[in-house]
């Protein structure tokens, strides 16, 4: 009998292995129009953390997140799953150099720069920052990407110029251009399956909207890679800011298994977006 149930056992599917990544805009550090702006390090450290765990992630990328919140999430996420999480973070800077910083908190406390962030669950990540081309008028802009070895996957966010008049909005996007042709570059890593992402301030090639130019920016990333909520063979997909894609998702071609954007969330000008990839 012993034998038949190994036997049986071994015929068994063995569970693909897989990875669940959100991105969120959380818009909490200078936009005043946003529920989340001036929020405490222990606020934001709920909404992200919870947001996050509901659908078991185990990379988050932030945008728009603040440096002083870092040390307040890494704790909070350890403590509600029991397991070591690490971020790699990046405060941006002005023109002049400067800490680009957050607003303070409803009780006046300083809350640090206005930062990306990359969160991982586990042990042994190594991180990189990037740095991207970005207006000498404007603040700087950057990547940080972060390397799982045990998993062999590399995951990058990052958040690029606006395009607003201030930041890239001369003709053919030159700076969202060469950001995303750097973003490409340095997402990959021989041996490594890539998660990239992030506010990405572009829209989907066929979505008919948007800057032209943004358009034809991130078309190499579709040739690459598979996005998350990609509509079939068309590139594009569900709105996460006003109507209009501008958060991403990218994974290898056939890898996505899940893909979510959370419309219901009101608490930011961004919607987070999920995905559950294979690996």
């Amino acid at each position: 009998m012993g034998h038949v149930l190994l036997l049986l056992a071994s015929m068994l599917p063995v569970p693909q292995a897989s990875l669940a990544v959100m991105t969120w805009n959380v818009c909490t550090g200078t936009n005043s129009d946003c529920r989340l702006y001036r929020a405490s390090a222990v606020e934001l450290a709920g909404h992200i953390g919870g947001r996050a765990l509901a659908r078991r992630a185990e990379v988050i990328f932030l945008q728009e997140f603040c440096t002083g919140a870092t040390g307040t999430l890494e704790l909070w996420l350890e403590q509600r799953t029991g397991r070591r999480w690490t971020i790699g973070s990046w405060g941006l800077t002005g023109q002049d150099g400067e800490p680009y910083a957050c607003h303070p908190d409803l009780l006046g406390r300083p809350r640090g720069a206005q930062s990306i962030a990359v969160a991982v669950a586990g042990d042994a990540v190594a991180f990189e920052t990037h740095a991207l081309p970005a207006p000498p008028w404007y603040v700087k802009r950057a990547a940080v990407c972060a390397d799982l070895p045990a998993r062999r996957v590399r995951a990058c966010g990052t958040h690029l110029s606006a395009g607003t008049p201030y930041d890239d909005h001369q003709p053919g996007a030159p700076y969202r251009t060469k950001q995303l042709q750097r973003l490409l570059e340095i997402s990959a890593k021989p041996g490594y399956r890539s998660v990239v992402g992030g506010d990405l301030n572009v829209s989907p090639p066929d979505s008919g909207y948007g800057s032209a130019a943004g358009r034809r920016a991130v078309a190499p990333f579709y040739r690459l890679y598979q996005e998350c909520d990609q509509r079939g063979v068309r590139r594009t997909g569900g709105w996460t800011r006003e109507g209009k894609k501008l958060d991403y998702l990218f994974a290898p071609k056939g890898s996505v298994r899940r893909c979510h954007v959370e419309r219901g969330v009101t608490l930011s000008d961004h919607k987070p977006a999920h995905i559950e990839v294979t690996l």
